[in-house]
């Protein structure tokens, strides 16, 4: 169960890179949708999902950066027949402000969601 939603499940789509260096979210399944460095998608990642995510268990939660890499594995999740696959819109980081800085207008951080970082 994932912050009070039954059977729900986080996969947090991040490079093990963008973990590590910007911050976690515990409890998270983590299944990088681009592998780093060079950022080449994961072909494994319909695999990898389907041996660490039940697709019987419930929602299924994407969550990357800023929701774009979330949004594709959240299809691709459907595809493979995960009833209910989300995308996390805006991402760990959110949007850029007029800055072009992220963590200042939304996302999950902005949101005080938890969150780790070490």
């Amino acid at each position: 169960m994932w912050r009070g939603i039954s059977g729900a499940q986080l996969v947090d789509v991040r490079t093990r890179a963008e973990l590590d260096w910007v911050g976690r979210v515990p409890g998270a399944v983590h299944i990088e949708w681009n592998a780093y460095p060079g950022g080449v998608r994961n072909a494994r990642f319909p695999e990898e999902l389907e041996l660490a995510v039940d697709k019987r268990a419930g929602a299924v939660l994407f969550l990357c950066r800023s929701g774009n890499r979330s949004h594709h594995a959240a299809a691709v999740a459907a595809q493979l027949g995960y009833a209910e696959s989300y995308n996390i819109l805006e991402g760990f980081e959110g949007d850029k402000d007029a800055s072009g800085h992220r963590n200042t207008l939304n996302g999950w951080r902005v949101a005080g969601l938890p969150w780790t970082q070490g």
